[in-house]
């Protein structure tokens, strides 16, 4: 069964393909995969559940950072996923490299 922050996890991955739909699916979970490798030292596939979605929501909030502040808005009315699943901790978001731009 898929726990709460595997769910989050997921919804979080659908609105950062939606940020940035020039970069195919694999391209993006290999940048998290890095992103998660420089925040806690640990390849994607050993990362804990709860420290990918913070990378996630970092990764988020620096997309949206790019957007002029109309699109931002629109981005935030928008009904998309804001809310960390009950007992997970997001740390602000860290300035990280482009991707791949």
């Amino acid at each position: 069964m898929m726990s709460d922050i595997q769910r989050e996890a997921l919804g979080v991955l659908a609105e950062l393909c939606e940020l940035s739909d020039d970069i195919r699916l694999g391209q993006l979970v290999a940048w998290l995969g890095d992103l998660g490798e420089d925040e806690t030292g640990r390849r994607l596939g050993n990362i804990e559940d709860e420290e990918l979605l913070a990378v996630m929501y970092r990764h988020r909030a620096e997309l949206v950072a790019r957007f002029p502040e109309s699109q931002k808005q629109a981005i935030r009315s928008s009904g998309s996923a804001v809310s960390i699943a009950q007992g997970s901790v997001v740390p602000e978001a860290a300035p990280s490299a482009e991707l791949g731009r």
